[in-house]
């Protein structure tokens, strides 16, 4: 990979990769395209910004704290997520009891930390946030729930990165409300055990397979959290622009909400760039016109595919003959990580019907050929089916 340095001593990729130097570089503008048009490779422009993923990008933070409903009335969609939690809080603050312990998965940017952020504001307890690879050592779960009081909270985030030996100190924490810590070595070792307030753990992630059996059962309550339909979106949009103090026309809303991939994070992320972008061209106000400019400009089909999207397809189709073919083969051939395409890439590519997983690999199916323009004229039989397959 070769890089381009200038009298700086540094590479354009440097100052791509921080906002506040971008006037350093003339070539730099995130609404062109041929800004990616220095020397690196796929992978490098990926881990630049993909605005439509839903995993949280570090500029992300601050709005989203903002923009994040605090009570379930305020919260749009889900709907039968909302329903069965509002009676498990209604039935837990009846009896002054810690409600279950909770798990939350499906796609990133769905909601789940702010659905545990939600459940804690509404039982008026206090919440403890943390993540599965910041707890690294059993003592780093212990100082954590010794420092929980009665009912209260605890989330945590990607809970299937926990360490086996710290999510086995989790089991009788989760069940038992104590925690066994050994004190000294070798022989002169003795276990102490502490009890704990009665709390409740929340628990989110994407990959729900990966977690263990162990610890999915002494969940009280698993709610899987769906992509939403564009009316849901388009109203979170709406509050979104209300609260940041945007004008949008019906309209623009729409073509944002087309575009956003059945995801809230990537609704308030198109929002904001096409906010810059209707500042910039316009009056600042979204018009549908002003929408499709942005949204063009960012290289964002009417779906909400984005050219790494675009890059899947056609690799099955173009390099493979549509599939089937393995998901480490696809991988390889764009440079990308094979845990990244199933966690990122796939979910909405399922959703839409352009890919099937078969027990041979991945197929791009007609839909897929239709939307990229490409005609379907595959003469082969599809797969066989498996005798467990439907």
């Amino acid at each position: 990979m070769t890089h381009l340095v200038g009298a700086t001593g540094r590479s354009p990729l440097h100052f791509c990769r921080r906002d506040k130097h971008r006037h350093t570089h003339p070539s730099f503008d995130k609404y062109n395209p041929t800004y990616y048009n220095v020397s690196m490779s796929a992978k490098d422009k990926d881990n630049i910004e993909r605005v439509v993923s839903g995993k949280a990008e570090e500029e992300d933070l601050p709005i989203d704290y903002t923009l994040r409903p605090k009570r379930l009335p305020e919260f749009i969609g889900q709907d039968k997520v909302k329903d069965n939690l509002k009676i498990a809080i209604d039935a837990a603050q009846g009896r002054s009891e810690a409600l279950d312990h909770i798990l939350l998965y499906g796609p990133p940017g769905l909601g789940k930390t702010t659905l545990a952020n939600i459940i804690a504001a509404e039982m008026r307890v206090n919440i403890r946030t943390t993540s599965g690879p910041a707890v690294e050592r059993p003592g780093d779960i212990a100082a954590i729930l010794t420092g929980l009081k009665e009912g209260d909270v605890l989330f945590i985030d990607e809970i299937h990165r926990l360490n086996r030996i710290v999510e086995e100190k989790l089991y009788p924490a989760m069940e038992d409300y104590a925690i066994d810590i050994i004190v000294g070595k070798g022989p002169g070792a003795r276990n102490i055990r502490l009890n704990l307030p009665r709390f409740t753990l929340i628990g989110a992630t994407t990959r729900f397979a990966m977690l263990s059996a162990p610890m999915r059962d002494r969940f009280g309550s698993v709610y899987r959290l769906d992509f939403y339909d564009e009316n849901s979106i388009a109203a979170i949009i709406k509050r979104a622009a209300k609260i940041l103090k945007v004008k949008a026309d019906e309209g623009g809303i729409k073509e944002i909400a087309s575009r956003s991939r059945g995801t809230p994070r990537v609704a308030n992320r198109l929002l904001r760039r096409v906010r810059d972008y209707a500042q910039v061209k316009g009056d600042g106000t979204i018009t549908k016109k002003l929408a499709l400019e942005a949204l063009a400009r960012l290289e964002i089909d009417n779906l909400g595919l984005d050219e790494l999207d675009h890059r899947v397809l056609r690799t099955i189709i173009e390099k493979y003959n549509g599939g089937p073919v393995g998901l480490d083969t696809i991988a390889a051939s764009i440079s990308e990580e094979a845990d990244t395409i199933m966690d990122v890439y796939e979910p909405y590519l399922l959703q839409l019907g352009f890919l099937d997983r078969t027990p041979r690999g991945r197929v791009a199916t007609p839909h897929a050929y239709e939307h990229l323009g490409i005609p379907y004229n595959r003469k082969d039989k599809p797969p066989q089916l498996g005798m467990f397959d439907k």
